[in-house]
């Protein structure tokens, strides 16, 4: 297969939509009050063979905005640390980090000739919660994602490894996991978008996306 070819099968593959693995740490449960401290984005391409891989790495340290909230609870889990003088120098504003990755995305969604990105999140409606609550304080107006369809790795993981814990799928898949490394955003974005082509490849593998394009005909038996 083409190079050209792979960019078309990736756009047919999930309905002229991309994947996009996003994974957000922030200050707590609420998307409306508490705090985006992290985020992180992995576009993810096709190789000539129809496989799924990730492609490039995105992530960024994020301001508080005004007023935001954010629990003790959560800097414990996560290890950030606010005071951090490297963190505050590189931090930037929600605006200017969502700006910076929604560039990427859309660049990425022209490239494999797709017309939106679709969120792919470990426990994906959180992470697509805050997005969209973000997306919607700074007033962005061109969102390259879908506004609620997502892939939840976590339930395609309990489907397909009996496992939901990113860290325990990670393993069953074959697929090494630091636990003294999760909890960032480029850790855990990293560790899903390895997860999630290891199962839309094996899907692939053993033939499932075959019958799928007969069944659409999109291929010829």
């Amino acid at each position: 297969m083409s190079e050209a070819s792979a960019r078309e099968l990736m756009a047919q593959r999930f309905r002229s939509y991309l994947p996009v693995v996003v994974d957000l740490e922030t200050g707590g449960f609420n998307p409306e009050r508490d705090a985006l401290l992290e985020i992180a984005a992995v576009t993810l391409t096709m190789e000539a063979d129809g496989s799924l891989k990730p492609d490039a790495t995105y992530a960024y340290h994020i301001k508080p905005f005004a007023g935001a909230n954010v629990e003790q609870s959560a800097l414990d889990f996560t290890g950030i640390r606010l005071d951090d003088p490297l963190r505050q120098q590189v931090a930037l504003s929600e605006a200017e980090a969502l700006g910076e990755i929604f560039r990427s995305v859309r660049k990425s969604i022209k490239a494999h000739g797709c017309t939106r990105a679709v969120l792919v999140g470990h426990n994906a409606a959180f992470d697509h919660g805050f997005l969209n609550a973000a997306v919607n304080r700074c007033g962005i107006k061109r969102n390259p994602f879908h506004p609620f369809s997502s892939f939840d790795t976590a339930s395609l993981a309990g489907l397909v490894y009996g496992q939901t814990v990113l860290a325990r799928a990670c393993r069953v898949a074959g697929i090494d996991f630091d636990n003294n490394a999760a909890h960032s955003a480029r850790y855990d974005t990293e560790r899903t978008a390895e997860l999630f082509c290891a199962m839309v490849n094996r899907y692939r593998e053993l033939g499932g996306w075959s019958l799928a394009q007969k069944e659409q005909g999109l291929v010829e038996d």
